[in-house]
């Protein structure tokens, strides 16, 4: 509507000049039949002349040479007139171009940037749908979904949500992505469907999953990711490897990585976006160990924790102390739940785990008092990497784990403060700060897990 009416405005002087033009052009033709004839009708002091002597009079030759002089400047106003308004309106269609060229370019350029890079499915996308105020994202037809997750069969699964499973796809081309299936008409399921389309629309980082597209059967929802080809930080600790495949490096340029993700959502978005269910499960990995986190159905903006709307969710062993007990919501929640994973990432543990049938306990509870004591330090650490890394990067990454789980949210640091703690500590060629230029050096002894 707005650019309509500016073209209408642009217009209104084109109008304006072509009926200008033709008032001029009107004037310029007119002109000498009443020059010819604006001298007086009688001579003064004389009585009527005959017909012979005005006819006479006419055809002198003094008043030809003055009807002539007479055309040619009405010829000269004329052409000024046309030349002037020709210059007119070249200039305000040369405008208009201009500015339909600018509309055209800011309306290709206002798509998701999510998508700009999503490959050969963009061409089967049967629609573009707005969801939410500012961000809109692709739809894709059902019928795709069932034959790239052929028909989604079990052998499929990538794992299992709070809401559906997740399927691995397989398009046309070969392009690979993530399905994961919301069933069920409950308004947690719409909600959160709706939370996490509007926010990944909206989306664009290294460290946060793309979103690639969408889909409304029935009462099922579909959401479309890039796939993570090595799966969770969870099944990389705790699944059948049980972190082989997670060197000390790695895992600090995981911890770097979903902490650069956090940063963007803390301090870059407009209002800053609480993530709210931060976990081992939900940071996924592709080829090269880099880092995305995922999941983004309970994440909330700043401030909407006031609502009477939002609910207490999360996942045990993650959840920040203010948030269970008072309903506190704030990005220091989210620096809670990083100090968690960093914990998992340094000790191979489940955040929480069962003591006896009817008991449970948390890591931080456990790990607190060992991770301040230097001299039981490395006997918790995860045998995995265990005297693989620098003694002092394991003071440091403790120290920084123990401040991010501080019961106060006030003694915890900001995301950015972790990020710029952890970079030294990973390699130059991982996304870090460190030179390696020597092997590092052994924690000690190999001691028996506690």
């Amino acid at each position: 509507m707005e650019f309509l009416l500016r073209l209408l405005f642009l217009l209104l002087p084109i109008w304006v000049c072509y009926v200008s033009l033709l008032s001029v052009l009107s004037d310029a033709r007119l002109e000498p039949w009443f020059s010819s004839i604006s001298g007086p009708a009688l001579p003064p002091g004389n009585g009527p002349i005959s017909q012979i002597d005005a006819t006479m009079t006419a055809l002198s030759p003094g008043v030809q040479v003055e009807r002539i002089e007479q055309h040619q400047n009405s010829d000269r106003k004329m052409l000024t007139a046309v030349i002037a308004s020709a210059a007119v309106l070249v200039a305000i269609v040369l405008s208009i171009f201009s500015l339909c060229i600018y509309q055209h370019k800011k309306w290709k350029n206002s798509g998701p940037k999510n998508i700009q890079n999503s490959g050969p499915i963009l061409g089967k996308l049967n629609s573009l749908r707005t969801t939410g105020k500012k961000g809109s994202v692709p739809a894709i037809e059902y019928h795709m979904l069932e034959a790239a997750t052929n028909n989604f069969r079990e052998s499929n699964v990538l794992g299992e949500g709070g809401f559906g499973y997740v399927y691995k796809a397989c398009f046309n081309d070969n392009l690979l992505a993530a399905v994961k299936r919301l069933d069920g008409s409950g308004q947690g399921a719409e909600k959160e469907f709706e939370n996490e389309v509007d926010l990944l629309s909206r989306i664009r980082h290294p460290n946060i999953i793309s979103l690639l597209c969408y889909c409304i059967h029935g009462e099922t929802r579909f959401v479309v990711y890039e796939l993570m080809h090595i799966g969770s930080l969870e099944t990389q600790l705790h699944g059948p490897s049980h972190g082989s495949a997670l060197t000390w490096h790695i895992r600090m340029k995981i911890a770097l990585d979903a902490a650069r993700g956090l940063e963007y959502l803390h301090e870059n978005c407009s209002p800053p976006v609480i993530h709210r269910d931060l976990k081992s499960s939900n940071i996924l990995l592709d080829s090269n160990f880099n880092a995305k986190i995922s999941d983004f159905g309970l994440a909330v903006a700043a401030g909407a924790q006031n609502k009477n709307d939002i609910k207490l969710s999360g996942t045990l062993g993650y959840v920040a102390p203010e948030y269970l007990l008072d309903g506190k919501l704030t990005e220091k929640s989210d620096v809670y739940a990083f100090g968690v994973v960093l914990l998992e990432l340094l000790m191979g543990r489940k955040p929480v785990e069962k003591m006896a049938p009817s008991q449970c306990q948390s890591i931080v509870t456990w790990a607190m008092p060992q991770l301040t004591d230097r001299s039981k330090l490395p006997n918790i650490v995860d045998p995995v990497i265990r005297n693989t890394m620098d003694l002092k990067h394991l003071y440091q990454v403790a120290a920084v784990a123990v401040l991010c789980v501080q019961p106060e949210p006030s003694y915890r640091p900001l995301i950015t403060d972790v990020l710029h703690s952890l970079i030294p500590l990973v390699p130059v060629e991982l996304g870090g700060a460190l030179r390696v230029t020597e092997p590092a050096r052994s924690v000690g002894p190999n001691p028996s897990a506690n």
